[in-house]
């Protein structure tokens, strides 16, 4: 009996844990504020926030954007900044 289960465990390939052959590990994103020391991020710039809102108007989230939680503050209170001086809309149609 112990033979059999050995044989099973032998049988196994020798993947990593989360290896799954459909899928390829991404790489992480890095953050652009932090990878950029030249980048200072403007609220009155709008084109340089386009970047992290959405057609609808909607602040990205981190996982899309790749920013790091302070810049993803820092990120969040300039888009805030400028849609209440109206460099920004609230909402797209």
């Amino acid at each position: 009996m112990s033979d059999k289960k050995q044989n099973k465990r032998n049988n196994n390939k020798n993947y990593d844990d989360d290896f799954n052959p459909r899928f390829r590990k991404q790489r992480k994103k890095v953050c652009p504020l932090c990878g950029d020391k030249n980048f200072v991020l403007d609220f009155k710039n709008a084109d340089q926030l386009k970047k992290f809102v959405n057609e609808k108007g909607k602040i990205l989230p981190r996982r899309t954007t790749g920013a790091c939680a302070k810049h993803q503050r820092d990120i969040t209170i300039a888009v805030k900044r400028a849609r209440h001086i109206a460099v920004l809309p609230y909402a797209q149609n």
